[in-house]
């Protein structure tokens, strides 16, 4: 039964007109310095306009999550969406997103060094309804980004070009962490996003059905307050992740890309302890064979726990657990993989076609069966 079918003195108060037109959307780890200014100044820059302000909690041990709340139950434009057991900048701000119910949505970070004096230009634009998107760029006339290292800049320069392979529009800045969108432009996206790595705007861009119509606002990216930058040393392996989910995702999921790289880098260690044992010492070719396997093994899952299953990484004594399960699943793989090769050999005594199918089926019952039940979603 809809609402409109529901008897007249059953039908619920619908309120006047206070619901925000614009969300603004700020991911979170271990800001709590940084909370109580950026929402002055958002307050500031938004005076007339009907907003909100969505934080999303990647479980900050800094007590952001707590802050938040405690603003949020003295301002209703406040709210706070706590995430537990994953993390990434891109999957908060999708779910950001998804939270709210406003026709104009902003996503900017909480380290203060997006410029918040730029929104109320933001939302008239997208107002016009000329345009789907509005950045807020460092690259065009009248934007300045960080006077970066020689490094930085050729890395940064690099990404932007990377970019171009799978974006779909001519922008100057796609790595812009700093913009807002339409709602309908988002969810026209939002199922084919991958949510890898943190830089969401290039994957909108790439996911959306059809070129978006968006502007650039030049602004100049100021440098962090408070806190310390979460863009660790694998934030390239990341931003790589998203440009090759964006290029064959379609084909093969990237985390199994991923999980299948790692196997290989796997296979490395395995002959390399294996060469080792035998080059130092020479017990039986079978302990030493097992010795080499078990290592490899572990050896994966450390790999796979950081870079394939990075969101949902596991930490402390978990981590002991984690391993033991992993052990089983690629002990049951290895089974699989050896059964199907010797099966395939029988019907055709072709070596390599045997043992590709073999090292397949196990690598895909390794994968399957270890996101059940190592990397399993808490």
């Amino acid at each position: 039964m809809t609402l409109l079918e529901l008897p007249d003195d059953a039908q619920p108060e619908l309120l006047p007109a206070a619901a925000p037109e614009l969300s603004v959307v700020i991911p979170t780890l271990n800001e709590r310095d940084n909370i109580v200014p950026l929402f002055g100044k958002i307050a500031q820059a938004l005076r007339g306009t009907a907003w909100e302000v969505v934080f999303v909690d990647d479980d900050s041990r800094d007590g952001t999550a707590d802050l938040v709340r405690e603003i949020a139950r003295r301002d209703a434009r406040v709210r706070c969406v706590h995430r537990v057991g994953r993390r990434g900048l891109s999957t908060a701000r999708i779910e950001g997103t998804l939270a709210s119910a406003a026709p104009f949505v902003a996503v900017m970070d909480g380290d203060m060094q997006h410029d918040e004096r730029l929104l109320p230009d933001m939302l008239a634009t997208l107002r016009s309804g000329s345009y789907d998107l509005v950045i807020g760029s460092r690259n065009v006339s009248g934007g300045r980004g960080i006077d970066w290292d020689g490094r930085r800049v050729q890395m940064s320069g690099l990404a932007t070009r990377l970019s171009r392979l799978v974006c779909r529009v001519d922008i100057a800045d796609p790595m812009s962490g700093f913009f807002m969108m339409r709602r309908d432009a988002f969810e026209a996206a939002m199922r084919r996003l991958s949510g890898q790595g943190f830089k969401i705007l290039l994957d909108i861009l790439s996911s959306s059905p059809r070129p978006l119509r968006l502007k650039e606002l030049a602004y100049e990216f100021r440098p962090r307050r408070f806190g310390q930058s979460k863009l660790d040393s694998l934030v390239v392996w990341e931003f790589g992740m998203l440009i090759v989910d964006k290029l064959i995702g379609h084909i093969v999921p990237v985390r199994f890309v991923l999980f299948a790289f790692v196997g290989g880098v796997g296979l490395f260690v395995q002959l390399a302890v294996l060469w080792l044992a035998l080059a130092t010492f020479v017990p039986s070719f079978a302990v030493v064979q097992s010795v080499a396997v078990i290592v490899a093994i572990a050896s994966n899952f450390l790999l796979n726990n950081l870079l394939t299953y990075r969101d949902q990484r596991i930490r402390g004594w978990r981590l002991i657990r984690g391993l033991a399960t992993f052990y089983v699943v690629c002990c049951v793989g290895a089974v699989a993989n050896v059964d199907v090769a010797a099966y395939l050999f029988h019907q055709r005594p072709v070596w390599w076609i045997a043992g590709t199918a073999g090292a397949l089926v196990g690598a895909v019952w390794n994968y399957a069966l270890s996101s059940v039940f190592t990397w399993k979603r808490r």
